[in-house]
Parts: C-alpha cells; sequence; structure tokens
C-alpha cells in the first residue's frame, strides 16, 4: 500500500553526527606538550650557561680524576697556596703586573707553607715600546725592600723593532747589584712570520747584552719554544711555562732555569691569581744568577 510507506519513512530520523574520538583530542594534546617539552630541553641544551656549566663539571671532574692518581710525594697539594707545587725544588717565586694590582709585599714575605716560601719575583716593566706596567714603578721599589730578590720583564711584540723595545724597556728599568737578569718574555707571533720574530728578538737581545754586559733571560711557553725558538738561542738562560705538571718536559740539553709550573697560587697581600715559579737549582746557585 503506497500510503502507508510513505508515511513510514517520514517517521524514519536522520543518523546523528559523529562527534570527534576523545582519543584523537588526547594525541593532540599529547603532541602539543611534547614539542613544547623538546623546545624547552633544546633551549637548555643550546644556552651558553649551560655549555659552560657542563664544561665547568667536566673540568673538575677531570682535575679530580688526575689528582686522584698523582703521587703525592712528587706533586704535593699545598693548600695555602692552593695549588701543586712539583717536588725536589728549594727556590721558589712568583712574577707580576698590573693585573695583580696594588700588592703588600711583606705580607707576600711572610707567607709559607712548609718549606715554601717566596724568594724571588719577576715584574713587569715595559711591553712593545710605549707602554709601561702603571704598577711597575711600585712593585719594582717595595718588593726589595720586603726582602724578595726582583727581576724585571719586557712583554715582546715581534712586529715592533727589537732595537727599540730594547731602549725602551732600558729606558725604564734600572738594574743593581743583586737583581735578577733582565727578561724578555715572548710568547705569541702576532702573524708575523718565525724568521722576523726570531731576526727582532736577536737584535733586542744582543742590545740589552750590549749595554749591561748580562745575558737577558728568555721567557716563552714550552710549546711556543719547541716550535719557534729551540735551536736558535741555546745559550740564553730560559724560563719555560708549563702548567699543572709534576716535572717540566724538556730534553737535559735545554738550558731552562726557571719554571713557571702554575698560573693559579693565591699568595697573601695579592687579590688575584698568581704565576707561581721554581728555580732549577740551590740558593747557592741561585745567586751566581744574580746581577754583581
Amino acid at each position: 500500500m503506497p500510503p502507508a510507506e510513505k508515511k513510514s519513512a517520514a517517521k524514519k530520523k536522520a543518523p546523528a553526527r559523529k562527534k570527534p574520538a576523545a582519543k584523537k583530542q588526547q594525541r593532540v594534546v599529547i603532541s602539543i606538550d611534547w614539542i613544547i617539552g623538546v623546545g624547552i630541553v633544546l633551549l637548555i641544551v643550546l644556552s651558553p650557561f649551560y655549555y659552560g656549566y657542563v664544561l665547568k663539571v667536566a673540568s673538575a671532574t677531570w682535575r679530580w680524576i688526575a689528582d686522584s692518581g698523582e703521587d703525592d710525594t712528587h706533586y704535593r697539594k699545598y693548600k695555602n697556596f692552593n695549588i701543586h707545587i712539583p717536588d725536589g725544588y728549594t727556590v721558589h717565586g712568583i712574577d707580576v703586573s698590573s693585573y695583580q694590582g696594588r700588592i703588600n709585599w711583606k705580607q707576600v714575605k711572610a707567607m709559607h707553607e712548609g718549606d715554601v716560601h717566596i724568594s724571588f719575583a719577576f715584574i713587569k716593566a715595559t711591553e712593545g715600546v710605549l707602554s709601561v706596567d702603571p704598577y711597575f714603578q711600585r712593585n719594582w721599589r717595595e718588593a726589595p725592600k720586603a726582602g724578595i730578590i726582583c727581576g724585571a720583564y719586557h712583554f715582546f711584540l715581534p712586529q715592533k723593532s727589537g732595537t727599540w723595545q730594547a731602549k725602551f724597556f732600558l729606558q725604564t728599568v734600572k738594574t743593581e747589584k743583586g737583581d735578577l737578569p733582565m727578561v724578555v718574555d715572548v710568547e705569541r707571533l702576532y702573524r708575523v712570520k718565525p724568521e722576523k720574530m726570531r731576526e727582532q728578538l736577536e737584535s733586542f737581545i744582543k742590545m740589552i747584552e750590549s749595554r749591561t754586559g748580562i745575558k737577558p733571560i728568555i721567557y716563552t711557553n714550552l710549546k711556543f719554544y719547541q716550535d719557534y725558538l729551540q735551536g736558535y738561542f741555546d745559550g740564553y738562560t730560559l724560563w719555560i711555562a708549563h702548567y699543572y705538571q709534576p716535572k717540566l718536559l724538556v730534553s737535559n740539553s735545554t738550558n731552562w732555569k726557571f719554571w713557571q709550573h702554575s698560573d693559579k697560587a693565591r699568595v697573601n697581600g695579592i687579590n688575584h691569581v698568581v704565576d707561581f715559579n721554581i728555580f732549577k737549582g740551590d740558593s747557592t746557585e741561585f745567586e751566581k744568577l744574580l746581577v754583581r
């Protein structure tokens, strides 16, 4: 019957719309949270503060591992100076510049731990052909008053005339009987060819030697010496920088007398860390090196 079929069709309900599944919404929320979390982690990891912290922890861990394996009888930690000091040396000293600021030399002289005390100091005087260390005159005057034997050093610039640098150094520093010989500090090329650096350094050394009658001491770090100086200035006394090692690993033929073995010493009377040095020899040999 056609009319009945029509009525039945009218009563038929339209299908309901499907609601989004709850799981799908949850997945979207989780995805956004995951992206935010990854972003935060990346910001932390890529942050320079994070890297600084990681490097600091890694460095401290490495030093702890290294220290734990050291032979304390040959490379002992001196708590007052806050550094390890190689065994077998009896004459110790420091080197200073304006970086250390105003120094109380009486406190420096009075400080000691066990048999370690400060006997000498190398003091920065000049750099290049124009720069005089602002604390040189005070340090040069006050350190000897406290009973510390002193030597002056010049920071050498290989791009400048060695002769003029030597003249400038000599005009600034007047050595006297009982002082250490004058020192030339050469540790960088400043884009100058090694041959040119050695040429200017030789001019500097010859000028100092001719005016004073005393061979100057050459200061440098171990790598610079091995790369650029070894075999060229063997007749001159060397002062070599090589840090945090129980021994200075150079050949027996190397004419070194001073070893700068740390740059992190704490010394009474000085408000900043300072370089610490030893002399290769006893007090009698040390006195033979002084200006007469």
